[in-house]
């Protein structure tokens, strides 16, 4: 049994101590962005505690005098430079039950869920409410004060249209933001259809969080990670708990979850994901009718993503291997990292080579020994997505 947290203790504490023991590097950047992390903690300690007596509490209290806005932080840059471990640090040490710390897709998908089942009780006539939004605000506010988003990023039209009268709402009711990106807010939805839309959420975030740029010289995830393998073979018990401990590395130990990539009106559904990475088997990518779009919005989404069981491709198993090559050729054109676990070394996967998909072929093979050399794990490193 884990000790309670230590609620005294600061982000700037935690990553001294955490220095001290050779975890990590000293950074005086992190330091710098863990002293903002600080003012958000000093905040939450001067409120009073909310009341236990009643599940309604919270709706009571928010008839008292509403207190100061506590101000968030908007922390973005690069991947692998410490963003997600000093939101995780903030969260855990937070002195307050009612928080929330997810995956800014998974939230919008709960939201999204939330709208569906409140239009559905308007249609059986269980509520007079017709507008969801504020409803579905109150019922997250309800539930989680602080609100601590992993990789915040707008890709999806129905997230764009539905964010600035979200979040009007949560920040009227008093909702604290502290979220993680790649981008900047300035550069959200940036090609997005109808963004001039999106705009106002732009200038409603910057109205509530402070934002702050984390880009250190140093990529810390690629310094754990770059003697991780990158294609294990062949597939057996040994190297399953290999791509097991690599998949705890590259996530640092966060949560795995399903997730589901929106896709012109289906899902592309999503095994394992944390961190940034997926985690699909061959099956799960190839032997479904999954087409080259579906790879890239993969690509768009996960920094790493992770291949297990690849098998020895068949002269029947035409399908597979083209859909095995578009999948390959998404996650080089994006220089995503591939972590893969497979029957053969990739130019044995296929054995007999006919046609323009034994071409292909050729090509694959070579991109997969180039996605394995440290220049393109390097660039790798540098890959950040709107």
């Amino acid at each position: 049994m884990q000790p309670p947290p230590d609620y005294s203790a600061s982000v700037v504490e935690r990553l001294q101590t955490m220095t001290g023991d050779g975890h990590i590097q000293y950074d005086a950047q992190q330091i710098a962005v863990a002293r903002r992390l600080d003012m958000i903690l000093e905040a939450l300690h001067s409120r009073k505690p909310a009341s236990k007596t009643s599940a309604l509490g919270w709706l009571f209290a928010s008839r008292r005098k509403v207190e100061q806005p506590v101000r968030g932080l908007y922390i973005h840059g690069s991947v692998g430079r410490g963003k997600t471990m000093l939101m995780d640090i903030l969260h855990e040490l937070a002195p307050i039950e009612r928080k929330r710390r997810a995956h800014f897709h998974e939230f919008m998908a709960d939201v999204h869920s939330r709208i569906h089942a409140h239009r559905q009780k308007l249609k059986k006539g269980e509520t007079k409410q017709a507008d969801p939004v504020p409803p579905v605000a109150a019922s997250l506010h309800a539930e989680a004060v602080l609100l601590c988003f992993d990789e915040f990023t707008v890709t999806d039209i129905a997230d764009a249209m539905i964010l600035s009268r979200l979040f009007t709402e949560l920040f009227r009711l008093g909702s604290i933001l502290v979220a993680t990106s790649n981008v900047e807010p300035d550069n959200l939805y940036l090609d997005g259809l109808n963004r001039q839309l999106f705009l106002p959420f732009v200038s409603l975030l910057k109205d509530n969080v402070d934002v702050v740029s984390l880009d250190t010289e140093t990529d810390y995830r690629m310094e754990k990670t770059k003697s991780l393998p990158v294609w294990l073979v062949p597939i057996n018990g040994v190297n399953d708990t290999r791509i097991e401990a690599a998949w705890h590395e590259v996530t640092q130990g966060a949560k795995s979850v399903p997730d589901g990539i929106a896709m012109k009106g289906r899902t592309i559904h999503v095994p394992l994901a944390a961190h940034g990475a997926a985690r699909f088997t061959f099956a799960d990518l190839c032997e479904q009718p999954l087409a080259a779009t579906d790879y890239l919005a993969i690509a768009e989404r996960y920094h790493t993503v992770f291949v297990e069981h690849v098998p020895v491709l068949a002269v029947e198993k035409r399908n597979e291997t083209k859909r095995f090559i578009n999948l390959v050729d998404a996650l080089y054109d994006r220089q995503i990292r591939l972590i893969a676990s497979a029957a053969a070394m990739p130019e044995a996967l296929l054995p007999v080579r006919k046609g323009t998909v034994g071409f292909e072929f050729d090509r694959t093979v070579s991109r997969l020994f180039e996605m394995r050399s440290e220049e393109y794990l390097a660039a790798s490193a540098n890959n950040t997505r709107g």
